[in-house]
């Protein structure tokens, strides 16, 4: 069943894009067709990353405390790795986990689409294969944990991927999975205009039915699922609802490109005394403890 028509309204790509719904287990897919030609535009083209500055890198530090759990520190999927194992980051971004896991002596690979993060790890050493996730790059039963941050909703076939985790996850490892919730609150309140719906790029949006069922499929187990939000998330949404452009065009805000009116100029100076006072910090602490937040952290295990 349809359940809305989405656009890019963040990076301008052109094109509405159907939102069907399973009634059944409640996951959530865009129906939309690339092909390898469309993906390399779509990523290389549209989303931020090629602008980085390899001056600007740097590992993710370890964060603890009041502060963090305020900030919501916990929704990253490193953050449930302990020190000392050997790890598989995919997506792994511009390799910022990759730094912060080495340096907790860990065994760390990484994979990632964007061939920018060979500057990075030429400079760094880090093991990184470009590309798509591939396990028969790997061992069978080689690593003590997997993550995906933010990587498994963009997957057309998230169940192959899966499978493909299991099969390179030791007996009793750990993959680790953020992803958006579009059962939370968000959804429900802002509609069309939730930002993490993020056409065409997000093409599932996983329920927590979808995703047991999912990592069953694939010779997983569901361990843990909870809801844990970056506060920073509910700063964006409301820059969102004043910038969000027309189809076809870039969002001020979210890229260079991007040219909005007299009222999203207003919000984009006024929304961030909002942020300094922490009131978007204690409502998203509010509704990730009534467990509908919009952000899903899922623990996977393989059976010994």
């Amino acid at each position: 069943m349809r359940l809305h028509e989405l656009y890019d309204d963040r990076y301008g790509y052109a094109g509405k894009f159907p939102l069907m719904i399973c009634h059944e287990c409640g996951h959530k897919w865009l129906d939309a067709k690339f092909s390898n030609e469309e993906l390399a535009e779509l990523y290389t083209n549209y989303y931020p990353r090629s602008s980085f500055k390899l001056e600007q890198y740097k590992p993710h530090v370890e964060a603890s405390g009041f502060m963090a759990w305020l900030d919501g520190k916990d929704c990253f999927a490193f953050k449930w790795v302990p020190p000392g194992v050997r790890i598989l980051d995919i997506g792994c971004g511009f390799g910022e986990m990759l730094g912060y896991h080495k340096a907790r002596g860990c065994d760390v690979y990484g994979v990632e689409a964007d061939s920018n993060i060979l500057r990075v790890a030429e400079k760094f050493g880090f093991n990184v294969k470009v590309g798509l996730f591939d396990p028969k790059n790997y061992e069978r039963d080689f690593f003590d944990y997997v993550t995906m941050d933010q990587v498994i909703e963009h997957m057309a076939d998230p169940v192959e991927t899966l499978r493909g985790i299991a099969r390179i996850l030791k007996p009793g490892g750990t993959a680790v999975l953020s992803a958006p919730n579009s059962n939370g609150w968000g959804a429900k309140i802002f509609g069309k205009r939730w930002i993490n719906w993020h056409a065409p790029y997000h093409l599932q949006h996983f329920s927590m039915r979808s995703m047991k069922l999912s990592a069953e499929t694939a010779g997983l187990t569901l361990a843990k699922a909870r809801t844990i939000t970056c506060s920073e998330w509910l700063h964006y949404q409301w820059v969102h609802l004043f910038v969000r452009p027309d189809i076809g065009k870039p969002a001020a805000f979210w890229s260079e490109k991007g040219r909005c009116g007299i009222a999203g100029k207003i919000a984009l100076r006024l929304l961030p005394w909002v942020r300094a006072i922490k009131l978007n910090h204690l409502i998203t602490r509010g509704f990730d403890a009534a467990g509908i937040g919009d952000n899903y952290v899922f623990i996977l295990r393989k059976e010994k």
